[in-house]
């Protein structure tokens, strides 16, 4: 392992462009305010930047709808602006990383339109379309994942096209070869412009069932969870290493795929020297409270009771990828809620839990995903109606509950936690107007706490989140326990404890044990654990050993026996 690639031993920063950085009063963050905060990014020892989808979009999904795989949105900037931003990255020794989104185009791509127009044209079988049922109805009663019918008909073609996602994200025909060659040469133009790598998003639903037939309804309104029917396909794999040969190898990027559905156990088929990616986002450990797949009105919220599932998720990715493949360590991107909420209650303060997720995370193996803000502390969102929400599938979920019969406080609570707004709310820079964000109005709201909760503020505190992070950081990429940190092996320890995660990490003769409390009072452990070892770092001042604080965060380093 000492061959490590630059990718396993560096930091990634996910940057939401919308949110991050705006340069021109638009209220929308822009491809030169990246740029802007390079040197911010190098302060967080960040080595790659992965950026959520620039190109042309009619934004129906905040850009997961692409209209051009080989432009830019002018809202975001030009080709030009890209251009110097992945200049003036590499001069800072920090990559690019675009997002592929492959699964399905926007409605207003050039092959959609032509492919709607009737079912002769050239690019009539680019995309999936089904005759209707005898009574008119749609093909099945599968579920988009936005809510509402998978399917939509199509006036020109008399048809009905199907939709994973958005009515207006149409689903691309893998089975085609033209179509898996022109995605192809678009990620290998990105590849020439000199990026780092890509990250792939909803990768799992490319392969379609050979039959298309009704699922088993899990909901009220007849239908069932797409994701249920389609995710992980057999035959799914023989695409992906077709994608692999003709983009990935031979070249000095990384790639990871966005796998939700792909279990741990299945790691070794789908990264590693044998599998089609170098690192893949699966999602057991982030789904713990969803029993019925992604319903926010089914899902039993956080309680410690799941914190020995999310050891044993955190765990069995770990020994998936000991020895082959890598794994991407996260906690937080643009799907998902503020961590601070995710794995902790609601009373619990989010600048204490903030520093306990963060020791998990850089202290793990693999690459860690810092999310934008993540570092520091940024907390959910909870405004009063569905209407002054963004998030599409926030609407759908709402819409989905009240046809389950909960009352609009109700479906809104569900809104409130699982929301993806939460993650979307503008980066918070300073204590100034709009949190330095933007000298106009904001696309989403910037949040209330931002005087405190802010870059400003917190670099001047020495004991901020961020400056918690900043140190962190450095001592996994240069400290004194860095080699153990990047190559060292993992074991989980105190397995059986209600409160506490612990787990060591060892390379030769020496390792290094990290113990955090998730619980809200005081959790002791064997103090004898820790014989003869000197702390690294811990969240609060003052650490014993034998007891941690509530959500306390500690990781000392030890002489051991030698690695087996």
């Amino acid at each position: 392992m000492n061959d490590l690639k630059w990718w396993q031993k560096t930091i990634v920063y996910q940057v939401y462009p919308k949110s991050f950085m705006d340069t021109t009063g638009s209220g929308q963050g822009d491809i030169p305010g990246i740029t802007h905060r390079l040197d911010y990014l190098k302060t967080l020892g960040v080595g790659a930047i992965w950026l959520t989808p620039v190109y042309p979009s009619p934004m129906v999904d905040n850009g997961y709808d692409i209209a051009d795989y080989t432009g830019i949105d002018p809202s975001y900037g030009s080709m030009e602006d890209m251009d110097e931003l992945i200049a003036e990255a590499k001069k800072r020794d920090i990559r690019i990383v675009m997002d592929l989104v492959y699964n399905h185009t926007s409605d207003q791509h050039s092959w959609f339109r032509e492919s709607r127009s009737s079912r002769d044209n050239a690019k009539a079988d680019w995309y999936i379309w089904r005759d209707a049922k005898p009574d008119g109805s749609a093909p099945t009663n599968w579920r988009s994942i936005f809510g509402g019918s998978a399917w939509t008909w199509c006036e020109e073609r008399q048809q009905y096209y199907l939709h994973t996602f958005a009515e207006a994200q149409p689903d691309l025909n893998w089975e085609n070869p033209d179509v898996r060659r022109a995605l192809y040469d678009a990620a290998n133009f990105w590849v020439d412009k000199g990026v780092g790598g890509f990250r792939i998003d909803a990768i799992v639903y490319i392969k379609k069932p050979q039959d298309f037939a009704d699922g088993e309804p899990d909901s009220a309104d007849g239908m069932v969870n797409i994701h249920k029917i389609i995710a992980d396909t057999p035959g799914i794999l023989d695409f992906l290493h077709e994608f692999r040969r003709e983009v990935f190898d031979g070249h000095d990027i990384f790639t990871v795929a966005e796998a939700n559905g792909v279990e741990p156990s299945e790691l070794a088929d789908w990264v590693g020297e044998k599998g089609a990616f170098d690192m893949l986002f699966e999602f057991s450990h982030m789904n713990l409270e969803f029993p019925d797949g992604e319903l926010w009105s089914h899902a039993t919220g956080w309680n410690l009771k799941l914190l020995p599932q999310l050891k044993a998720c955190l765990t069995a990715s770990q020994q998936a990828t000991a020895d082959n493949g890598w794994y991407p360590v996260f906690f937080e991107n643009h799907d998902q809620m503020r961590s601070v909420r995710h794995f902790f209650p609601d009373d619990a303060d989010p600048a204490v839990t903030a520093k306990a997720m963060a020791t998990v995370l850089l202290t793990l193996r693999g690459t860690p995903f810092i999310y934008e803000g993540q570092e520091i502390g940024m907390d959910n969102i909870a405004w009063d109606t569905i209407g002054e929400y963004n998030d599409i599938s926030s609407h759908g979920q709402y819409e989905l509950a009240l046809g389950e019969g909960f009352s609009e406080s109700e479906a809104m609570r569900f809104v409130h936690r699982y929301s993806r707004d939460n993650a979307r709310t503008p980066m918070q820079w300073t204590r100034g107007y709009q949190a330095g964000f933007t000298k106009g109005k904001p696309w989403l709201p910037v949040h209330e706490d931002y005087r405190t909760c802010c870059v400003e503020s917190e670099a001047l505190d020495e004991h901020s989140v961020l400056i918690y992070y900043r140190h962190l950081s450095r001592i996994r990429r240069t400290g004194e326990v860095a080699d153990i940190l990047q190559q060292g092996s993992y074991q989980e320890l105190l397995r059986e404890h209600p409160e506490i995660y612990a787990f060591r990490r060892r390379l030769g003769h020496r390792q290094t044990i990290t113990l955090v409390n998730f619980s809200g009072r005081e959790a002791s452990y064997p103090a004898d654990l820790l014989t003869g070892a000197s702390t690294v770092i811990t969240s609060m001042p003052g650490t014993c050993k034998g007891t941690l604080r509530p959500y306390e965060a500690a990781v000392y380093v030890m002489e051991g026996e030698d690695d087996a």
